[in-house]
């Protein structure tokens, strides 16, 4: 999602939001219940780094630590790291595998979890898998499974952004569903356009198409690794913004509908649309810019409680 001003487009990261998910540590039990339980044991639905991340800081916490690893994945440092480690997806591919939500319960369940942390990426913007831990009795680390499925599918997150007031790029208002929706965008608004993954992020299920022969390769490609990656292959597409400088702002939410932020960092250097360096305060951004994006973010934050019964 982009602010445009003085002639510059500036992200202002979705992905910050779905961030906020990661580093909050308010979690949700079902409707109504009002029970406060410690955690004591957390299982983080992930690997590599961002595991070893939660896992360091529930340590430092006094709180057991549970990983989940697929077959490739049983040398891996984040499966070592954890008091206990549990293989899940037996026979499935690696990715597959951190997506497949029935074995994941099922180890929380057996081995009296607590809370479950998605990480980023694989599970973390999947509303089901966040009902999924609510219905098992087991709390999710992050919102409400009705805003992770607000904020985690792009399309309606665009909605919620226009009803904001928060700038957005041209793209289509669904995700589409054949080839020659994305080929009516683009002579609409011209080359280049971006397809994106609608209910992904991370970099992946994006490709750019800077002229008509391109159209449907990049198409099929898009498709392919969003499937892959978020077990959906659902795309929209956008306008395609050349060398904007990518700035995020950092949210956090309660449950009872308290929003804040906590400033901006830079991501503009990236490869294959995946961040490479973050760069915090962002520098030679103008300040009444930068009042303007964390305004904005927090509106937003806010429409999705507006736009949902449960709160954070």
């Amino acid at each position: 999602m982009l602010l445009q001003v003085g002639g510059k487009r500036f992200a202002l990261g979705l992905l910050a939001i779905r961030r906020v998910w990661s580093m909050t540590r308010s979690a949700h039990t079902a409707p109504h219940t009002l029970e406060y339980k410690p955690i004591k044991k957390v299982m983080v639905a992930n690997r590599g780094e961002i595991a070893i991340r939660v896992f360091r800081a529930c340590t430092e916490l006094g709180i057991r630590t549970v990983a989940v690893y697929s077959e490739q994945d049983t040398g891996q440092m984040h499966r070592q790291k954890a008091d206990e480690a549990y293989l899940i997806g037996k026979g499935l591919p690696p990715v597959a595998a951190y997506l497949h939500i029935p074995d994941i319960i099922k180890v929380a369940k057996e081995n009296d979890v607590d809370a479950i942390h998605p990480g980023y990426g694989f599970l973390s913007e999947r509303a089901d898998f966040a009902q999924a831990c609510v219905d098992a009795g087991v709390r999710f680390i992050g919102p409400t499974p009705d805003v992770v499925r607000k904020m985690g599918d792009k399309v309606e997150a665009r909605s919620i952004a226009i009803s904001a007031g928060v700038p957005v790029v041209p793209g289509t208002d669904a995700p589409i569903s054949s080839l020659q929706e994305a080929q009516e965008f683009s002579n609409t608004y011209g080359f280049p356009i971006i397809f994106k993954a609608a209910y992904g992020g991370g970099g992946r299920g994006m490709r750019v198409v800077r002229e008509y022969e391109e159209l449907e390769e990049n198409y099929q490609r898009a498709y392919s690794e969003a499937l892959a990656a978020f077990g959906n292959g659902a795309l929209f597409v956008e306008k395609f913004i050349e060398k904007p400088r990518h700035i995020e702002v950092q949210i956090l939410g309660d449950k009872y509908g308290n929003v804040i932020h906590l400033y901006e960092r830079d991501c503009s250097i990236q490869r294959r649309h995946q961040k490479v360096v973050e760069i915090a305060p962002a520098t030679q951004l103008d300040q009444h810019l930068r009042d303007r994006l964390t305004a904005d973010s927090v509106n937003l934050a806010r429409q999705v409680q507006v736009k949902t019964s449960d709160r954070w």
